[in-house]
């Protein structure tokens, strides 16, 4: 992942057993220094288009995909604030089952009831009377005038009218299985930079890694930090 080679460095002091000199430092990766996508850029339309990542794709593949260049992987992850490959991008199929397993810890938890959702209602005039995918207890239940002219796991139409009252349970059961392949699906639709902007992108991102002046600072790429052992303290 280029990325790390984005990273500016720091001076830090030398754990090497070896080393000359207590006050002897290394230059290594400041992994703390990090950029967030713009919140004017994030909602700017102009410059993003959307894409679905396909199953088993990779930032990398996405990138080689998008820019020909397979290295920069880490403008994808940026344009969406990833931060966390693991909890942010979506699993394949494998790693997925693999992944509920171990939150799981069994096959039948896994299937087991995770909550329970609303069926949507509407009514002979194909008027909505129920929003669906709403979580309600298992024994919700929706009172009205009139009869059930048709039912499924997902619709349910009525005939609205008359003096009858009836009670339905306009409600469906969602699993362990059902609920994880969703969230896991809701990470698929991400925000891509337009290959139009990738220049800019790259040359604004080399500013913010690079350090302003300070008493650390030994040039826009390199740092000091503090060295306990030339201190005590």
């Amino acid at each position: 992942m280029a990325y790390f080679q984005e990273l500016p460095n720091i001076l830090y002091p030398s754990l090497i057993p070896s080393r000359n000199k207590v006050e002897e430092r290394i230059p290594v990766k400041n992994i703390f220094k990090r950029a967030k996508l713009r919140s004017d850029l994030d909602q700017a339309i102009t410059s993003f288009n959307y894409y679905t990542i396909k199953e088993g794709m990779r930032p990398d593949v996405v990138a080689q995909e998008l820019y020909d260049n397979s290295e920069l992987d880490w403008v994808v992850l940026i344009s969406n604030n990833i931060t966390n490959i693991r909890n942010e991008w979506p699993l394949d199929h494998n790693d997925l089952h693999e992944y509920l397993l171990e939150k799981y810890i069994s096959e039948s938890n896994i299937s087991g009831v995770h909550h329970h959702e609303t069926i949507q209602i509407i009514d002979q005039y194909s008027r909505l009377i129920m929003e669906e995918n709403l979580e309600v207890d298992s024994i919700f239940n929706f009172e009205f005038r009139g009869t059930v002219e048709s039912s499924t796991g997902s619709l349910i139409k009525l005939n609205l009218g008359g003096t009858s009252i009836t009670k339905i349970n306009p409600v469906r059961s969602i699993t362990n299985y059902q609920y994880e392949v969703k969230l896991n699906d809701e990470k698929r639709r991400i925000k891509v930079l337009k290959p139009a902007f990738l220049s800019a992108f790259i040359s604004e991102h080399k500013e913010i890694m690079s350090y302003d002046q300070s008493s650390d600072y030994i040039s826009k790429r390199l740092k000091g930090t503090y060295n306990p052992r030339i201190s005590g303290v």
